[in-house]
């Protein structure tokens, strides 16, 4: 394995006016819409799991999905947990106005299938276009992610960076995948969803990811705004790291180089030792690969710590939500850390030597860390580390 990377001193985490804070979040799952159906969920160690109903998946080789009721249309969805998130804010009209959106999506459900002169109306930025409309969100600014896994965390990464410099003193980012007959079936034919119908990260015997649906948003200030405002903060977002392996364009470096950096950058912005982490949300996806490469990361980057710091990844419960996962799942970590309870790694079916971490198992870990953090990695190498702290 590569040497461990380099860290500069830790830089004094912010707390002032200028940090970043997470004000109101709003999320449908699997498990329903809400965050009190998420958490639940979550914590209950039931993965939302069960047949797809949606679409025809009889030719497929797994039939399986964290899906929610009926069949939801993915701008009402989105642009329901927006508003949703910016109500719990506290955010007036006028605020919306003022606020810019950032946008993780894959691209309209019918752009597949439009005819080419129709295709521009379908298009992820249009899609955005139409999300801000409908919330009454600034047409300046706005902005489309869709760089897969890592699309909703970049956007929170760039949103934090620009408050931070003070470039911004708001920023609503969101995500959004629902469970579509297209993308299933290429992970199917790509022979990566689990056909035992389980999510097993870090375990002996792992096979493949499941997808889920995920809609997620959060409203990212300055800590002033939110004073100002009254409003409660749900968590700091203390530091972030975003790193690229250019190793392969599926399959992540196997030593775990990049995102290992990504995380020793994201905890030198925090100010924070490996050690000071009282919580990891991987990445987790439960693939032969990606999960052996983020154990290698975590060993890498936080040394000795790496043996006690609880690591859990909750895509184990809720499903792989593709563009949604930064968002999702930071939403997921936040909810965890305030209860006290960190979510189970389910799924595990006995120990990979090639992936000893201090996993959650069995049950939820009663637990209130300071700092947590949430990881993402995509197709490509490009990874992402979000470190939160306690409000």
């Amino acid at each position: 394995m590569a040497d461990r990377p380099a860290v500069a001193a830790p830089r004094p985490a912010r707390s002032g006016p200028g940090a970043a804070v997470l004000a109101g979040a709003a999320v449908a799952s699997g498990y329903g819409r809400g965050t009190e159906a998420l958490l639940a969920g979550v914590l209950s160690g039931r993965p939302a799991f069960s047949s797809v109903r949606r679409f025809d998946v009889t030719a497929r080789r797994t039939g399986v999905a964290a899906t929610m009721a009926g069949s939801p249309a993915l701008l009402t969805e989105v642009t329901t947990v927006v508003g949703d998130a910016c109500d719990e804010a506290g955010l007036s009209a006028g605020d919306r106005a003022r606020s810019p959106l950032f946008l993780a999506i894959h691209t309209h459900p019918a752009m597949a299938r439009a005819a080419a002169a129709d295709r521009p109306r379908f298009s992820p930025d249009a899609f955005a276009a139409a999300v801000a409309e409908r919330c009454g969100l600034a047409g300046a600014g706005l902005r489309c992610y869709t760089s897969a896994c890592v699309a909703a965390s970049t956007a929170i990464a760039d949103a934090a960076a620009m408050i931070s410099r003070g470039r911004a003193d708001r920023v609503i980012v969101a995500g959004g995948y629902l469970v579509e007959p297209d993308q299933f079936a290429l992970f199917d034919a790509g022979r990566t969803l689990a056909d035992d119908g389980r999510v097993r990260p870090f375990s002996a015997g792992r096979r493949g990811l499941l997808l889920g649906d995920g809609v997620g948003a959060v409203v990212i200030e300055t800590a002033e705004q939110a004073k100002a405002r009254r409003a409660p903060v749900l968590a700091r977002l203390a530091g972030w790291g975003r790193t690229g392996d250019a190793y392969h364009p599926c399959q992540p470096r196997p030593d775990g180089h990049g995102l290992a950096r990504a995380i020793s950058a994201a905890l030198q912005r925090a100010g924070l030792a490996p050690g000071d982490l009282g919580y990891v949300n991987a990445h987790g996806s439960g693939t032969r690969h990606s999960d052996l490469a983020e154990a290698n990361a975590l060993r890498l980057a936080l040394g000795d710590a790496a043996a006690t710091t609880p690591v859990s990844s909750t895509k184990s419960l809720h499903g792989q939500v593709l563009e949604a996962s930064g968002v999702v799942e930071l939403i997921v970590t936040v909810l965890a850390v305030g209860k006290g309870m960190l979510p189970v790694n389910a799924g595990f079916l006995g120990p990979d030597d090639g992936c000893r971490l201090n996993l959650v198992l069995g049950e939820p870990l009663a637990a209130t860390p300071e700092y947590a953090m949430s990881l993402n990695a995509a197709f490509g190498g490009a990874n992402t580390a979000l470190v939160i702290g306690r409000s």
